[in-house]
C-alpha cells in the first residue's frame, strides 16, 4: 500500500479523524480522540500502529518490515515499512486491529465517583 491508500483506508473507518499534532510530516489518525495510526509523509513510507503486545512480538519475528514502534511504547506499537513486501491485505488487517483496540478501549464506560 502506498501513503495515499493507507490514508483513504484509515479515513474509511467510522469516526476517524486526521490531524497533524506533532509536525507537518506525521499524519495522525484518531478514533474517539485517541491515536490508532501515525503515517509518515516525509518519504520514508512508515506507518505506526497500535498492537496487542503478544501479537506485536509475533509480527516482528515473522516480518522484517515490522519493527518496534519508533518514538512510541514499543510494547504496544509497531512501525511498518510500507516499501517492503507486506500484502495490502495484511496491512489492512493490522490497521483494523489497531483501530479496534483503540475504539474498544475508548468505548468503555468511565468510572463513576462515589460520594
Amino acid at each position: 500500500m502506498n501513503i495515499e491508500e493507507v490514508r483513504y483506508y484509515c479515513l474509511s473507518k467510522e469516526h476517524t479523524e486526521e490531524c497533524f499534532p506533532f509536525d507537518d510530516v506525521t499524519l495522525v489518525f484518531k478514533v474517539n480522540n485517541k491515536m490508532y495510526a501515525l503515517l509518515s509523509l516525509s518519504g520514508d513510507a512508515k506507518l505506526a500502529l497500535k498492537c496487542n503486545p503478544e501479537k506485536a512480538l509475533r509480527l516482528r519475528e515473522l516480518y522484517p518490515e515490522i519493527i518496534p514502534g519508533y518514538h512510541l511504547n514499543k510494547k504496544h506499537w509497531n512501525t511498518i515499512d510500507l516499501r517492503g513486501n507486506l500484502s495490502n491485505v495484511l496491512i489492512k488487517e493490522l490497521i483494523d486491529h489497531s483501530y479496534e483496540l483503540i475504539r474498544n478501549t475508548s468505548a468503555k464506560p468511565s468510572k463513576t465517583t462515589k460520594n
